[in-house]
């Protein structure tokens, strides 16, 4: 998920290259509304700011859930701050990466949770 159109099509242009099925959403309505249509999604890729909500309240959203409270979730980020990092934590994310994505770095996260059989 990201207001970005841009990096939103890059990372999915990247993961899809990578075999990944993508979905993707521009606010936290539209993933919600993606998770339900698509109950095998198995990882969430969020930007921390948003106009309307926030990752972290996605990322919140879905603690709530309890069919998706263990759904493992990255989040990216421009700007997060001390306080953000201590939200993430909380909320037991899997990654947080800094943008510009560093794809290499963002594989090998995938690769280690998706290993190839």
């Amino acid at each position: 998920m990201d207001d970005e159109e841009d990096a939103l099509l890059e990372l999915t242009e990247l993961l899809e290259g990578e075999g990944f099925c993508c979905y993707t959403a521009t606010s936290v309505k539209l993933a919600l509304l993606q998770l339900t249509r698509h109950p095998d999604i198995a990882l969430v890729i969020t930007d921390l700011r948003m106009p309307e909500e926030s990752g972290i309240e996605l990322i919140k959203r879905l603690r709530e859930h309890t069919s998706r409270q263990h759904l493992p979730v990255i989040v990216i980020s421009g700007h997060a701050d001390m306080d953000d990092v201590s939200d993430l934590l909380r909320l037991q994310v899997l990654d947080l990466f800094r943008k510009p994505i560093y794809h290499v770095r963002l594989l090998d996260t995938l690769d280690n949770l998706f290993p190839k059989l």
